[in-house]
């Protein structure tokens, strides 16, 4: 799978005219070779449910009058641009008007995105329905006209509907359709049948075509929903809904599995659908860095004009991106992540409400925590290979059936550690620690916000209680070691008993055991990561780093000076018998309603770096400027400085 792609949208209105009329072939390639783009995602089918192309199957747009697919398809193909084919799968909104019996439809029988026909929108459909035949037939003629190298396939997933056809079919099955914990079977059912179906068809036809089914999120620990596709691309436009913390959340949840994945972000300032919007070329170098500091190759969005014609504006502004990106290549191709900590996800306990919210608070405060305090890690599920991580991290919510605490209690056995917090270590369906985290469960505590007292000096301000906002839980002691205290306030804010603005100060009163901490485990007795999540509070980020800290003691293998908004990772290229260090520093700032954009990069220089590497090293240099960088090393203690990064640096420490 080649570094640098387009994902080309083409949504374009039936009431348009003169569709693709200014489309010229030699434009279209200077374009991509303007932008640096070697693999793009072309159109069949848009949303609005016409092709691109003179269809047997399908009408053709009204407002385009000769085969722009096949002519884009070429175009590509000519300049050894590589090219996937999109085929709106979930929406077309011309069977949505023709047939809407086939419309997913909530319990309320109002549509899905559009939740009415009296709203300009889209409604997406049933694939429970015969629109499923209709999809299927519309795939193969683009396999057997086209033969792209690979598939795309949008807006598919697990979809929550009540239409007549899954009501029928949920009453055969016996299924309570009040209870989604049960219709959610049949969803699941409609999705897999789906997926078999364009399986078997693909491998009909052209067993060599790559196949992606995009639901705009990996959901984890449900490896069987998402395994159907041949690779991995992982939607996520920070500016778009998905917000930055999404794609290193789900990037270090997919790398471990060893498949090629890219990340998708896009041109524009805000989401899909916007012409005329266009980021700063500094935040797609960044978002560009943070794909390949993970493993990932990279995908910007764009959508092209009905007129045909690319906007050289937007492949200028992709290029200066995608030309750092090509010197990179290099050193980012097949690698694998090297961890000391494992996050097991929260989402893939809990899941989510069927893909449709894409950040788990505890997942997301874990993940920031540990970006923004510069550790090694993965997210992880019950399936994973706990031995490859010297901690794993248990946040907020993840309660235990027999079989993972099994996996738990066989992972400690062998010298590994943990790190729990909330409700995480209880059994799934009772009160009770069925891990042994030197705590045993008492009740909730019935103080929201509380206080809490750590026996020990934090980084950044001197020692006192600290107000927190998440629920938690009154514990004993059992073995362990008291390194935080809960006090309580002198009561909750309530109709007849209130204080100040917001809450009552602390009482002093010792309540619990706040952290309780042996040589391999830790437990924190509140929703730390979910607190940090959703108040952002460095002195709870202070707080998870020293206990992390303490349990992973020498065994730690990077530490640095790096700001806390500096991003690092280490990734090893087997094959090339090296090691990248990739570091990543910029600072997205809010603009407008809740938009995060990084406009001005500042380099930064002289960070330092220590590594606990055990490797015979040859030499070490940055790349791809290939400046060799003097350092130190004893006792497989590796150190030294790097003296600029300008949004992202690579060091490469090459070993016999």
């Amino acid at each position: 799978m080649k570094f640098r792609q387009v994902h080309l949208d083409f949504h374009t209105s039936e009431t348009i005219d003169h569709v693709g009329d200014k489309f010229d072939k030699e434009h279209f390639q200077n374009a991509l070779e303007v932008g640096h783009v070697n693999s793009i995602n072309l159109f069949a089918k848009c949303h609005h449910g016409y092709a691109y192309y003179p269809s047997e199957i399908n009408e053709m747009h009204p407002g385009l009058s000769f085969d722009l697919l096949g002519s884009m398809v070429e175009a590509a193909e000519e300049i050894d641009v590589d090219v996937q084919i999109y085929v709106s799968a979930g929406i077309d909104e011309k069977y949505a008007r023709k047939h809407p019996e086939w419309l997913i439809r909530n319990k309320d029988e109002s549509t899905r995105w559009t939740p009415n026909f009296f709203e300009p929108g889209f409604h997406e459909l049933c694939l429970n329905t015969p629109y499923l035949n209709v999809l299927l037939n519309q795939i193969e003629e683009v396999l057997r006209r086209f033969k792209p190298k690979g598939l795309w396939l949008d807006i598919v997933g697990v979809r929550p509907c009540y239409c007549q056809t899954c009501m029928n079919e949920a009453k055969t099955m016996g299924l309570d359709v009040n209870n989604p914990s049960e219709m959610i079977r049949l969803w699941e059912k409609t999705y897999r049948q789906y997926q078999k179906n364009v399986q078997t068809l693909v491998e009909r036809i052209s067993e060599s075509t790559e196949i992606i089914h995009n639901s705009g999120h990996f959901l984890r620990g449900r490896e069987d929903l998402w395994s159907a596709n041949t690779h991995y691309e992982l939607e996520s436009l920070p500016t778009g809904g998905w917000h930055y913390d999404h794609f290193p959340m789900s990037a270090r949840y997919i790398q471990p599995f060893g498949v090629d994945f890219l990340g998708i972000t896009g041109k524009f300032h805000t989401s899909w659908g916007e012409f005329g919007g266009f980021k700063h070329y500094n935040a797609l170098r960044y978002e560009m860095a943070v794909n390949l500091m993970n493993g990932a190759k990279c995908s910007i969005g764009d959508q092209l004009h009905p007129n045909g014609r690319m906007d050289l504006a937007t492949y200028k502004l992709m290029g200066k991106a995608y030309e750092e990106v090509l010197k990179k290549e290099p050193w980012c191709d097949q690698v694998s992540s090297m961890a000391d900590i494992g996050i097991f996800s929260a989402e893939a306990i809990e899941g989510t409400p069927l893909l449709e919210a894409f950040n788990n608070p505890s997942d997301a405060g874990a993940v920031r925590i540990l970006l923004e305090e510069h550790y090694l890690f993965d997210l992880i599920d019950q399936y994973s290979d706990f031995t490859k991580y010297t901690l794993i991290i248990l946040p907020d919510s993840i309660r235990l059936d027999s079989k993972l605490t099994a996996k738990m209690e066989d992972y400690l056995s062998k010298g590994g550690k943990i790190l729990a917090s909330g409700e995480s270590g209880l059994a799934l369906y009772d009160n009770v620690f069925t891990l042994d985290l030197n705590v045993r469960y008492i009740e909730k505590n019935p103080f929201i916000p509380a206080y809490i007292n750590p026996d020990f000096d934090l980084k950044s301000i001197n020692r006192s209680s600290y107000v927190f906002y998440e629920d938690s839980l009154i514990v004993n002691n059992s073995n362990g070691q008291i390194l935080a205290t809960f006090e309580k306030p002198y009561d909750n804010r309530k109709l007849d008993a209130f204080c100040s603005h917001q809450h009552f100060p602390n009482k002093y009163e010792a309540l619990s055991p706040g952290i309780v901490a042996d040589s391999n485990k830790g437990y924190v007795a509140w929703k730390a990561f979910k607190e940090y999540a959703s108040y952002g509070s460095y002195i709870h980020r202070e707080i998870i780093a020293h206990l992390i800290d303490y349990l992973l003691g020498s065994e730690k293998t990077l530490s640095t000076s790096l700001a806390s908004e500096g991003k690092v990772s280490l990734m090893h290229q087997k094959t090339k018998k090296r090691v990248v260090l990739h570091i990543v520093y910029a600072i997205p700032v809010m603009r407008g309603k809740g938009i995060n954009v990084v406009e001005d990069i500042q380099p930064i220089y002289n960070i330092d770096i220590n590594l606990n590497m055990d490797m015979t090293i040859k030499k070490i240099y940055t790349a791809p400027s290939m400046e060799p960088l003097k350092y130190t090393y004893n006792e497989n203690h590796l150190s030294f400085v790097v003296p600029k990064v300008d949004c992202h640096q690579m060091v490469v420490i090459e070993y016999d």
